[in-house]
Order: structure tokens, then sequence, then C-alpha cells
């Protein structure tokens, strides 16, 4: 175990203690996984219909008197001073009500970096906010400014005198390569991973592949842009109304930060337009919260989009090479995975690429490195699948080309090499069917029809090419989230809980679950989230929010079974029994094993003199993540056409077959899947951030100049999945958010190949790099 992954127990240990429950992932399998009966069926999303009528608030739409509106103004130099600050024409413009930069700015520490050991620190950057007058990146806020409408504070921001003395920046990804850092860990893993002697071991192998593979700078496009309602009741109570993926852990960094207690903050995001890593806490939540105080009256503020791409970081640019060693067979003898990508040394999110290498290939020996190059930009954070999506790009272009070379189909080349175990940490898998994926998903997609020859299929001035990839993704349970149920003598139940609803219909699902985590109808379930005044649960990211939450639900069931055996008495049916040999079912608690012995919940209460009864509990630590090797896999297909004429792509088909155990509602994951490989296309064919190098300054801040996949760009898609349920986790379920993604940009690279014989290793695969 590194030193990181003991960081990481310990703070669990801290947090959580041992505290043995009903149920231990790791341990004795969720008996839900037998039984469920909501679960795993098709539902719509119960957020749907509010949405459909407009009548869902998002953080820009709450209706709040007294409301003022600010906007942020952004440094045009990338590294610098300010030298020269006249506000006096902003000050005295109709309506403004504030101006506020770094000469009145409250004394405010930068939050704490985002952190795999400390579950509350969410900062993305470790820069002053607007605390001097030093310009450490292009976009960097230095004012804000506050008027009775959005379009007085916009003409009254554009009113500002500003000189900077700038100074040379360092923007040039090639030239600081020479300076990087060499980390000692990403995230939970050791950076350095050397098994045997890859280099050796490659130079001696019958066949080999060693290349180069760059990949862009990305920037979050979420469709709900980064907004916040900031509401003050004197000086000592702050409501947020935000647009974030981190509620609880937000309101406990928003109360550090300004000096108030815990209960006096509180943070509230029902609904959230996309997030996808980019919504944590930036500078802008900051300032407004701080401007808002200082006025004493309400203020929101919604960053425009090309404030979004200046002060939000997205997807690091990377340069990585990947080399493999194979021999005769086609077993790997060296795979050699190392790179670099960009994280300032203010930042806290590296770009991992070479995580996912890890677990998807056995080979006799390994080679993994990563650096950092530092620049003077706006710090990257994660990007849906950070590192595994754009690792999988270069992993896999590698394993094609190797295939080819062979003469060995790419299928067949990949499951030669399946491991049996985590090939690194040699940690068994708790459940693992990747090999089931490939050849369910080659099937359905119609893989032999695949020509082995380059362009050998043709349709007029189109070169037709099939192509396919795989990737894989970590699953994650985090310490610390907790669940509130209540139970009602009705036989109705809500449960709470502070957790997020991005899109990707959590509300939904954990009603499934605690319907019948409880024996209850869904319709009979209510699931209250997005406040941070509800019981804490982490933030949503790595894939990690359904099983957290689903934890905190089954230990705050296991504590109402325990509640409710007491107050049955001695009088009830399930007298005598104890709450390990009773379970939730039918409405009421009934002994396993003798469905005789079962009284109903309002008989209970009835009673007991009840009205209802409440419980709230914390999920138990993720012990199952220390003993087993745990990820969701994916099989990616595709089929596409290049025109010999413009070399224009289209693709005509993308299949995903995914192995990421229970799926919990097939409707909503279908929609997830779906989803991700949709940014897998916009990796692979159109997104990338442009920078102007002499001046750090984004080029194309826009969706008018940023491309992101429409429409007419996206395919007929399917997906489908293996179904086996993990045995180790929480409704036998793994993360679905971000392994859609992995594997797409690869399959669109090699499917290119096929139809043209041209081998594209930057992306994004643009029409130059064809013709």
């Amino acid at each position: 175990m590194s030193k990181v992954q003991n960081a990481v127990v310990g703070s669990v240990r801290t947090v959580l203690g041992w505290v043995p429950s009903q149920w231990l992932p790791g341990g004795t399998p969720d008996p839900l996984i037998a039984r469920r009966a909501a679960v795993g069926r098709q539902a719509s999303r119960l957020d749907g219909p509010l949405k459909v009528a407009g009548k869902a608030r998002f953080a820009a739409e709450v209706a709040v008197e007294r409301l003022t509106y600010a906007t942020l103004v952004h440094s045009p130099v990338a590294r610098g001073r300010i030298t020269h600050l006249d506000t006096s024409a902003a000050e005295s413009a109709p309506g403004v009500n504030l101006v506020l930069t770094y000469r009145n700015m409250p004394r405010i520490e930068s939050p704490a970096l985002i952190s795999l050991s400390d579950f509350s620190a969410v900062g993305n950057s470790a820069l002053p906010i607007l605390q001097d007058a030093e310009i450490r990146y292009n976009g960097q806020v230095v004012a804000l400014v506050v008027a009775e409408t959005q379009e007085q504070a916009d003409h009254a921001a554009s009113l500002l005198v500003i000189g900077y003395a700038p100074t040379k920046p360092t923007t040039r990804f090639q030239d600081a390569q020479a300076e990087a850092r060499t980390p000692e860990s990403l995230l939970v893993e050791r950076n350095h991973v050397s098994v045997g002697r890859a280099e050796r071991e490659l130079a001696r192998a019958a066949h080999r592949v060693d290349n180069h593979y760059r990949t862009p700078w990305q920037n979050h496009s979420a469709i709900e842009l980064h907004a916040l309602t900031v509401i003050w009741d004197g000086e000592d109570s702050l409501t947020v109304h935000d647009a974030t993926q981190m509620i609880a852990p937000s309101a406990v960094v928003l109360a550090k930060l300004f000096g108030l207690k815990k209960d006096q903050v509180r943070v509230l995001s029902p609904f959230v337009g996309g997030g996808f890593g980019g919504k944590g806490l930036w500078d802008h939540q900051i300032v407004a919260i701080a401007a808002a105080r200082l006025l004493g009256r309400p203020l929101r503020l919604m960053l425009t989009r090309e404030g979004v791409y200046r002060i939000i970081g997205g997807r690091s640019p990377t340069e990585q090479r990947v080399a493999i060693g194979a021999d005769g067979d086609g077993r790997f003898t060296a795979l050699i995975h190392s790179g670099h990508s960009v994280m300032p040394t203010y930042g806290a999110c590296p770009e991992p690429f070479t995580l996912g290498s890890r677990a998807l290939y056995r080979a006799g020996s390994f080679e993994m490195l990563q650096h950092h190059v530092d620049l003077d930009v706006v710090p990257n954070t994660f990007m849906r699948a950070p590192g595994e999506a754009i690792g999988s790009f270069a992993l896999e272009s590698a394993v094609d080309e190797l295939a080819h070379e062979m003469g060995i189909d790419p299928i067949d080349l990949r499951l030669r090499n399946e491991p049996e175990r985590h090939p690194i940490s040699g940690a068994p898998f708790s459940q693992h069917a990747r090999r089931q994926a490939f050849t369910d998903g080659a099937k359905r997609f119609g893989w032999e029809r695949r020509q082995r020859e380059p362009g050998a299929r043709r349709e007029g001035e189109w070169r037709l090419g099939l192509g396919c990839a795989t990737g894989s993704f970590p699953y994650a349970r985090m310490p610390g989230a907790s669940a509130r149920i209540t139970l009602r003598r009705d036989g109705a139940a809500v449960v709470a809980c502070s957790a997020q609803e991005m899109g990707m219909g959590t509300a939904t699902v954990q009603t499934q679950h605690a319907a019948d985590r409880l024996g209850l109808p869904v319709s009979a379930v209510v699931f209250k989230l997005g406040d941070s005044a509800l019981p804490a649960a982490p933030m949503a990211g790595g894939s990690s929010q359904t099983a957290s939450v689903a934890g905190a639900i089954i230990a705050a069931a296991a504590k109402l079974t325990g509640e409710l055996v007491r107050l049955a008495g001695n009088d009830s049916p399930i007298a005598g029994l104890r709450a390990g040999e009773v379970h939730l079912v039918d409405g009421g608690v009934g002994a396993i094993g003798d469905a005789a012995r079962h009284e109903e919940y309002r008989s209970i209460l009835a009673r007991a003199g009840r009205e209802e009864i409440t419980v709230t509990a914390t999920g138990s630590p993720p012990l199952e993540m220390l003993k087993y090797a745990m990820h969701s896999t994916s099989a990616i297909f595709c089929e596409l056409r290049v025109s010999d004429a413009t070399g224009e792509i289209r693709v005509d088909r993308l299949l995903g077959s995914f192995d990421c155990g229970t799926i919990l509602n097939p409707q909503t994951a279908a929609s997830q899947f779906k989803g991700g490989m949709i940014m897998g296309l916009g990796l692979a064919l159109t997104e990338e951030t442009l920078f102007d190098e002499r001046s750090g300054r984004i080029m194309n801040p826009s969706l008018a100049d940023y491309h992101i996949p429409v429409h007419l760009d996206v395919p007929e898609i399917e997906v489908m999945w293996t179904g086996i349920p993990d045995p180790r986790s929480p409704l036998g379920a793994r993360g679905i958010g971000e392994i859609g993604i992995t594997g797409v940009a690869a399959a669109v690279a090699n499917a290119v190949f096929n139809a043209t014989g041209r081998r594209v290793r930057e992306l994004p695969i643009t029409l130059d790099k064809l013709l």
C-alpha cells in the first residue's frame, strides 16, 4: 500500500472509526442483490416532469427580493502586476452598488486543495483570490462589479481602467517540459511503477511498437453555466444557491473561509445542469459571497461562457509514450506508459493518464511514470474520466497497431493478455467479465465484417472502417456518506441525503433502492437531496456517488431495523428475534426464512404510540476497495467512413458493451453510457482549446469556436452490458458515469486506420491530419 493510500485509510479511521454494521462491503454480500424488486427496472427520471414543465429551479433562477447582479472582470495578461486601477467611472455608473478589487476585498484564505485524504478540501487553486495586485494567469479575476441589473453591471465593468506591467509568462508546453516535476503520487496511487526491466524486455521482444501520442487542452461546456445566488441574513447566516457537485464539502469550506459555524452556512443545489468535474469551488463563488456580505443584499453571479473557459479549468494537454513488447504468440512481455501533462504548482488535479493502463493487461514487465509541466495558466481540474479517457486513447491505439503488425485480430490480441488478477498489485478482481463484454459486443456489432487490410471496403468516395478499443475505470465508494430515514405510520418513508443531482438520475435510482431496502413501493418513498442541511454526502465525482449514498442508506436501514425490533415489544409476531434475524419486507419487519412472522410498520408504530421514527447513519468504511481490484470496463466498437475528397469523417455507428456490475435502472444507465460516448466523440474529433502562446489567452472561448458534437454529429449509439453483480459493492453496482467515455477516442482512431491506413496519434482527428 502506498503512502497516499495509507493516508486515505487513516482518514477513514479518523472520520468513521471501525464500527461494524449489519453489512460490510467486502464481507457479506448485499442481500438485496438477490431479492430486489424496483432496482433493475426501467423507471423514468422523477425530476423529469419538473424540468419539462420549467418548474425546476436552478441556481440562477431562485426568486429573491432586492436581488443585485454581478459581473467579473478578467486579466488580459498571463503574468505581471496591476500598476494602475481607476474604478471611479464604474462606481458612478447608473445602478452600480459596489466595485470589488484587491483594494477592498476582505482578507480571505484560499480554500484547501481537493484531496482524497481530506474530504472537506475542495479547492481547485491555491492562488490568492483577489488579495493582491499580482497576475498569475490570463483570465484571473481582477474585479467584480455589482449593480441593480445585469446590464448595468456589464456596462460598468467596461468602464474600469486597469493598467498592467506584464512579465514574460511560461505558456509553451514544449518549452516547459525540461523543467517538469515528477510527483510522488497520482491521486491515491504511486506515480512511478516499475515491475521487471521493461525497457530491456522491449528491446528483446519479437514484436514491438513504440510511439508518442498527444491530446489537447479541453474545456468544460456544461449546458448550465456556473452560477450562484447568495443571501446573507445579517453577518452570521449564509445561504448559497450554487451550481455545484460538492454541496456538503462546500458548506464546510465556506464556513471556515468566512468565519462562521458549520450550521450557519447552507448550500442548496437540487438541480445542476451538468458538472463532469468542473463544478467545484472556484474564485467566482468566493468573490460573490464576499461582495454580498459587504453590500448587505442578495447577489447573483452567472458566468458567461467565456468566463467559464477563462477561470474554470478543464482537461490538461498531454504528450504520452506507449511502448509494448510481445512474444511470437502475442503475449505482452513489456508495457511502458509515460509522459507529460500540465499541472501548475498551485493546482490540485493531475491528469493521471497512466492509471487506467495498470489494470487492463497482463504483461511480463511494466514501467509507468508521469511528469507535471508548470505553466502560467488557469489550473486544470477533473474532467469526465480524468486520465483514463485520454490514457486509453494512447494505450489502445498502440495495442491496435501491434495487432495489425502481427496479423492478429485486435480483439483476440486483447483477450490473449486478459489478466486473471490485477496486473500490478496482484489483488483479486471482485468481479471481472470484460471478456464477455467484448465477445457479446463483437457479436452484436458484426465485427466479423471487418477487413484486416486498411481501405479494403469502399462506397464511392468513402473509405469504410471498423475499430474497437477498451477502457477501465476504478470503483470508488467514499467514506463519510450519511443518510436519514423517516418512516411514518401511514407506511410512507422519506430518505434524505445531501447528494447531488447533475442529470444522471440520482434521485430516481436512490428512490428505487430505498423502496427495495425498506420493502415499500416506489410511490411510498420520497428521496430528498441537494441541501447541505441534510446528512452529508461526499462530492459527486469519480463515479462514486451512487455506491457511496447506497452504502449510507444500507447503514440507516440497518439502524432502523434495530429500532423497529426494539419498538415491536413482546406482543409482536417478531418478538424474540434480533435485528440480524429479520429484514424489512412487504411494508414491515419479517423473520428471515419465515414469512409467517411478519408485522407491518403501521402496526409496530401504533403499538408504540409513535407517528414516525427517524434514524440517521453513516455508511461503513469502504474496506472492499482495500482488498479487491474493482473496475468497471468497456468494449467500444466504431464504424465510420472517411471521404477521399475532403478527409471528412462520418461516424455511422457506435456500440458500447460494458461490465459494470448490477445496472440499477436500465433507462438512466443507457443515458449515462450514451452521454459518455458522445463526449468521447468530442474528444476524438472536435474538442480542442486553443491557447495563444504569446499571451496565454484562450482563443476559442465560446461554443461557436469550441466545437462539441451536435445532433447531426452523433450517430446511432447502442449500449449493452453484462449485468453481472459485484458481490462486494452495495446493490452489486459499480460506477457507470465515466466508463462510457473511456476507449471511444481510440476506437474512432483505430477505425480511421482501418478505413485509410493512416495512423493518427494526435487528437482531435481533424481533416488536415487525413488529407
